[in-house]
């Protein structure tokens, strides 16, 4: 349905919406979130592990600097690439934890959550019918923001039978003469996948072979186990005038709510992207931009604490997931969700959130969501507390004994 019929002062109207817009899917992570207030509402409790909110407050030191922002009138706009002092902020966290060198004046945007970061780069760079790689499973939004701007999202299946590692074949046989850009997100939402050494040096080669774009989505670097390492894209040998990198404040500093992210890119194809912020939202909100500069130019202690509390939550919730019938969950290597594959009464993924929230009372998001490869799994955030975990285990124990 793309029209309907409006009446008024007796005149009878047809209007439309975009048919591209009328073809997307909701964002099934906030369907399910949604359901879960609307069981709770109604008395059900409801453990909802389905939404990726730190269940952290924002470190007090953060919070500080944005109220003593706000008392010295930091309550206007503000230069739309971002204030100096965050841009200055920015480019000095690209220098020390990914050894990259940008200019805060020509390469740096500052942007109202990581989301609008990606979105607004895309704009720059999309045309219609052009193909964008996403790898599949891939965050919820990736798909719908390249159809939104009339582009053609082409799925590159990762190996599910191997952790989902990217396969070398896949990605090759993926890329045509219409091929514009390709998004990379590591560690990776919904898998938990860290992409090694040599999984970016297949991207980066075929980036640079066939002069594509990367969009490297990095929001969750520092949530990662194990001494595993992240290595940005922008970082690789010939990469850094090929990467926008998109990253942001929600999830390292548990600032979801804030809506505070950036990017970084050659300054010839930033000042492109920052046309499009001035468009759609003018500048990210001034004195959030005082709280991002205390996050990163701050103590970093708060998120090693956060992290050591998310490992321990991992490893409880992946070893109570590994007992109950069916269901096979290796221990993600980064963010904080969990991708197991269930293999339960016959059911797809679809059909196993419905069955989970429903009846186990749990709600979780189907893998599907995520694209084809994760028909089968689905996805559980341990973004929340271990008791709300504990009670989790053992609803779905019980629902599915």
């Amino acid at each position: 349905m793309t029209e309907f019929f409006f009446t008024g002062k007796a005149i009878a109207m047809k209007v439309r919406w975009a048919q591209k817009i009328d073809s997307l899917s909701e964002s099934m992570t906030v369907a399910i979130s949604d359901r879960a207030r609307e069981l709770q509402q109604k008395g059900v409790p409801v453990v909802n592990l389905g939404s990726g909110d730190p269940d952290f407050d924002t470190p007090t030191h953060i919070v500080e600097a944005a109220g003593e922002a706000i008392k010295r009138g930091l309550t206007h706009y503000v230069a739309s690439r971002g204030v100096p002092e965050l841009r200055r902020a920015i480019a000095a966290k690209f220098q020390r934890d990914n050894r990259i060198a940008y200019d805060p004046d020509t390469e740096i945007i500052a942007t109202a959550g990581g989301k609008l970061a990606l979105y607004i780069a895309l704009a720059a760079m999309v045309e219609p019918g052009d193909e964008i790689l996403i790898f599949d499973p891939a965050w919820v939004s990736y798909e719908p923001m390249i159809r939104m701007l009339d582009g053609v999202p082409v799925d590159v299946p990762l190996r599910p039978d191997d952790n989902f590692m990217l396969d070398p074949d896949a990605l090759r046989s993926r890329i045509t003469p219409r091929t514009k850009a390709m998004i990379v997100n590591s560690p990776n939402n919904p898998t938990g996948r860290v992409l090694t050494q040599e999984e970016l040096a297949l991207v980066a080669e075929a980036a640079q072979d066939h002069g594509i774009w990367v969009l490297s989505d990095e929001i969750y670097e520092h949530i990662i186990y194990d001494q595993r390492q992240h290595i940005s894209l922008a970082a690789l040998p010939g990469m850094r005038d090929l990467t926008v990198t998109i990253n942001g404040m929600s999830k390292a500093y548990a600032m979801t709510g804030w809506r505070l992210g950036y990017l970084a890119a050659p300054a010839p194809l930033c000042g492109q992207i920052l046309k499009v912020q001035q468009h759609v939202v003018t500048c990210a909100p001034s004195f959030v931009q005082a709280a991002g500069v205390a996050a990163l130019n701050g103590p970093q202690d708060c998120v090693a604490a956060m992290v050591a509390e998310y490992d321990r939550r991992r490893r409880f919730i992946t070893e109570a997931l590994n007992t109950l019938p069916g269901v096979h969950c290796p221990a993600p290597e980064g963010a904080f969700y969990l991708f197991p594959r269930v293999t339960y009464r016959g059911m797809d993924s679809n059909a196993l959130a419905r069955f989970m929230i429903e009846e186990a009372h749990v709600a979780v998001t189907p893998g599907a969501a995520f694209g084809r490869a994760g028909a089968q799994n689905i996805r559980l955030t341990f973004a929340t507390s271990m008791e709300n975990l504990r009670q989790a285990a053992e609803l779905l124990r019980a629902a599915m004994s």
